[in-house]
């Protein structure tokens, strides 16, 4: 009997979303989703057609000329390249490197473990702007400018990661380490084979927000990249604005946004559960 008392009982219509609450996400959807659409219809209209009236991306007819246009630019895909090793190297060394950071901070015991600990959070604290000009000057003495390890190495130093990833590994209860221990485990296959695994909703969330980031970054690669050939994307899409500005149009600038956001698109979309299953736990914990 006491089971049938702890029973959870279903109500028809129980979880139905009321219309009020309905209504106020459609309007939040619809003004998240206007600006994206407004972008999309102006990429797809000819510049002659939005001089003076931007109100034209409502009419057809539509056009691709203008993704046609940067298609046809000779390092359009160079560049795109480029920000492909660049993205995937920093978050492949952002993953390495926070994961093993923030199991040695939750796990391990060492000296000066809390102190370490609160100085790499102090670096939450310090814009990029601040270390700018000794960065430049020590890539400069390595001769790393214009190299994909000068674009890759500034971005592998990412304290919020190895704070998330700490906060992370001390979800875990210990009993696991202590069982696996018994078993003759040791420290590395203890972190590699039992907690690396479960940490997986936050490693692809981490690993999401890093990719975000090193896509659109814009200020070191346009200061260490000074050949075009080792432009990014962004770095690339920007210069070739400036240098046909007086010949591109709105058209051209909104196909060039949207051409630059496909690939974060395409990476959200592949991650999208394990972002939510990861922002849902941490919610929980």
């Amino acid at each position: 009997m006491a089971a049938d008392r702890t029973t959870p009982v279903f109500r028809p219509g129980e979880g139905r979303m009321r219309p009020a609450t309905l209504i106020a996400l459609l309007l939040a959807a619809a003004v998240m989703l206007a600006p994206l659409i407004w972008t999309v219809l102006l990429s797809l209209k000819s510049n002659q057609a939005l001089v003076g009236n931007s109100g034209a991306a409502l009419e057809f007819p539509y056009t691709l000329e203008n993704y046609w246009a940067i298609l046809s630019g000779d390092q359009v895909f160079r560049w795109l390249l480029n920000s492909l090793i660049v993205s995937i190297g920093t978050t492949v060394g952002v993953l390495a490197l926070c994961s093993l950071a923030g199991y040695g901070f939750a796990r391990l015991e060492f000296p000066f473990r809390r102190t370490l600990f609160v100085f790499v959070l102090l670096g939450l604290a310090i814009p990029e702007q601040a270390v700018i000009l000794p960065q430049h000057q020590l890539f400069a003495a390595l001769h790393l400018h214009n190299s994909y390890p000068g674009l890759i190495l500034p971005g592998l130093a990412g304290p919020f990661g190895v704070f998330f990833m700490t906060q992370y590994f001390r979800a875990i209860p210990r009993d696991l380490d202590e069982a696996a221990m018994l078993d003759g485990a040791s420290r590395l296959r203890i972190f590699w084979s039992v907690l690396l695994p479960l940490t997986l909703p936050a490693q692809a969330t981490l690993g999401v927000f890093t990719f975000l980031a090193s896509w659109n970054s814009y200020w070191w690669p346009l200061i260490s990249a000074t050949r075009s050939d080792m432009y990014t994307l962004t770095v690339g899409l920007a210069a070739a604005q400036m240098n046909y500005a007086q010949t591109s149009g709105l058209g051209f600038l909104m196909a060039q946004a949207v051409f630059a956001s496909v690939p974060i698109f395409i990476v959200y979309v592949l991650f999208q559960k394990h972002i939510v299953q990861s922002m849902a736990g941490t919610a929980t914990r």
